[in-house]
């Protein structure tokens, strides 16, 4: 995929390497197959006459690649949108909304100039950006995947050239738009002269630039693991630090409120504006303040900060691409009883453990149809990557939202309803996380009973996360309050809505099934079944919000009455009502499981 040749009388050269002056090859630098040592791959030369010199070549430059690699993914990019109508769909709606988000922030920082704290936002608006840039290959490595530099192993490709021309190819697309939107805008509040403005043309593309190479050269020295089941594992984690980093800033809106607004940040802004690549945009303040001197030296910091990533990309990449991944060496991989021996003593065989002794709890026995969908449902918890993933997430965010209000004294101990809500969902298209396996689990079902026994033993599982989980949360946001009167009727609120949500995802499993796509680490919904899953999903949260109504009623008219000291039967009530809308729910879901085991299948297969 390189570009094409041109002949060159300096003499032959043979794939990747380089020329002399008597035509001999040296492949010391030449980035293809390597040999099982993990050597770089050699070129045998006897001579100019070991090579025809019909049609002598010289090796691409990173300017003839450019070119290549920036066409190539754009390719990539357009076949990908033709494969269907939904995929155009969801990226033309996030390009919408991240232009627009971004023209927001452009002006918003437009606006901003004059303030006289307008520097301080900007550096630490680029540190942001930055820690963004950095972090994202780890919880999104797909995002490289139109250019992973492993399918390049075998074209003749050098290191430096194609370095450069796959920072020419990240420099296409959202992400570096968007960027380089904020990046501009922020130029804008502090340039004020004819030198800052010169300063800003040079800052913004060479902040763009360090962003862009700190993003490859943490993919590229990652790459083995996040293309790996560990790599997937760690995108687990993607949601928690979304919720968390959302919370976070929200926290830290309000406390800069409180202490007096971006004051209270500039002795933290001095610092930064010496970190690259934040220390560029501080260059562009230091040159509209007459600092020249400060603001070369925080652009040279800047342009040695890319310097050095490239120079890391770069050996990262020449090891990726001529040294053999370990992983897939039979011979340096334990046995099968040793594996077996490891996993029991480590934490996987410990949860297995776990995962068993529920199953035999809840089923009353140590077999039989309620223990083992119990204990499979357990594992793809802990597992399966998407299903933990969707838990985990659920988990923070749930647990995030109460107690971070609470923090803030603006929470009640009622949001604490908000970590039910979240884990109830994932009762939620319970045979999508099947997929085609479905068809093993339809084999088992020949009568509306044993549909609302799978349906029930599903539930049995999810309650073994979701109710010591829920009272942990509504417990922590008392504490955290100091208020422990409204506890029981709290507990009794997340009870029934557990219930509730139970009862209509069961029948939102059956009656609206979709697809989870394997192929994809961020692709919840197959394409074209995204109405299925905002009816399953949304009508099921807007049908147990009606189903808890009775419970709900009854708080506010205790509370309404002034009759406070009986609040505590709300825990009883809550928990017996759920319980009894649940059954209700898993009953009534039973006879269409049963059904549609064929409509179903369908439906969760098309990923």
């Amino acid at each position: 995929m390189s570009a094409p040749r041109t002949p060159d009388a300096s003499g032959p050269v043979d794939a990747g390497g380089q020329v002399d002056a008597s035509g001999q090859v040296d492949a010391s630098e030449a980035v293809g197959p390597a040999d099982p040592s993990g050597a770089p791959a050699s070129v045998p030369s006897t001579g100019p006459a070991s090579v025809p010199t019909a049609a002598p070549v010289a090796p691409a430059t990173a300017a003839a690649l450019a070119p290549v690699f920036v066409r190539l993914k754009l390719t990539l990019l357009r076949n990908g949108l033709r494969q269907s109508s939904g995929r155009r769909f969801a990226y033309v709606l996030s390009a919408l909304g991240a232009l627009l988000l971004a023209a927001g922030q452009l002006a918003g920082l437009v606006v901003l100039r004059g303030s006289a704290h307008a520097g301080t936002l900007t550096v630490l608006l680029t540190a942001l950006l930055a820690l963004g840039w950095a972090v994202m290959p780890l919880f999104f490595p797909s995002g490289d995947e139109t250019l992973d530099p492993t399918r390049l192993v075998m074209l003749p490709l050098r290191p430096r050239p194609l370095v450069g021309a796959l920072l020419a190819a990240s420099l296409v697309g959202l992400g570096p738009l968007f960027t380089f939107l904020l990046l501009t805008g922020s130029a804008v509040a502090t340039a004020y002269g004819t030198a800052a403005i010169a300063v800003a043309v040079v800052a913004v593309p060479l902040t763009l630039l360090v962003c862009v190479a700190l993003a490859r050269a943490v993919a590229t020295a990652n790459i083995r693991l996040l293309t790996s089941r560990k790599g997937r594992d760690l995108a687990v984690l993607s949601g928690l630090v979304i919720a968390v980093g959302f919370q976070l800033v929200n926290f830290g809106a309000q406390r800069l409120g409180d202490a007096g607004g971006l004051a209270a940040l500039d002795p933290v802004a001095e610092a930064v504006r010496w970190l690259p690549p934040a220390s560029a945009t501080g260059a562009v303040e230091s040159a509209s303040e007459g600092a020249y001197g400060r603001a070369a030296a925080q652009l040279l910091l800047s342009a040695g900060a890319l310097a050095a990533l490239l120079f890391a990309w770069r050996r990262s990449l020449v090891k990726l691409m001529t040294a053999p991944d370990s992983s897939t060496l039979a011979a340096a991989g334990p046995s099968r009883r040793e594996s077996a021996a490891a996993a029991a003593g480590s934490g996987t065989g410990a949860v297995a453990r776990v995962v068993a002794r529920a199953a035999r709890l809840l089923s009353g026995t140590s077999g039989g149809r309620t223990g083992a969908v119990v204990g499979r449902s357990l594992r793809y918890v802990w597992r399966d990557p998407k299903t933990k993933a969707a838990w985990v997430t659920s988990l923070a965010i749930g647990l995030i939202v109460p107690v971070f209000n609470a923090l803030q004294g603006t929470g009640t101990i009622y949001l604490a309803c908000f970590a039910a809500g979240m884990l109830g969902v994932q009762m939620y298209n319970q045979f999508g996380q099947d997929t085609s396996a479905f068809w093993m689990v339809a084999l088992t079902i020949s009568s509306p009973r044993d549909a609302y026994l799978e349906l029930r033993a599903r539930a049995l599982a999810m309650l073994v996360i979701i109710l010591p989980y829920a009272t942990l949360v509504t417990v922590v946001t008392a504490a955290v309050l100091g208020d422990w009167r409204p506890l029981p009727e709290a507990l009794g609120l997340s009870f029934a809505l557990v219930g509730a949500m139970l009862a209509t995802g069961a029948v939102a499993s059956a009656r609206f099934p979709y697809s989870i796509p394997q192929d994809s680490g961020y692709k919840n919904v197959a394409p074209g079944q995204a109405g299925l899953a905002w009816i399953s999903i949304f009508g099921g949260m807007l049908g147990a919000a009606l189903l808890c109504a009775p419970v709900l009623g009854l708080t506010l008219w205790i509370h309404a009455a002034g009759a406070e000291e009986w609040s505590w039967l709300l825990l009883p009530t809550g928990a017996v009502y759920g319980t009894l809308v649940a059954w209700g729910g898993l009953r009534l879901a039973g006879p269409p499981t049963a059904w549609r085991l064929p409509e179903i299948l369908t439906a969760v297969s098309k990923g």
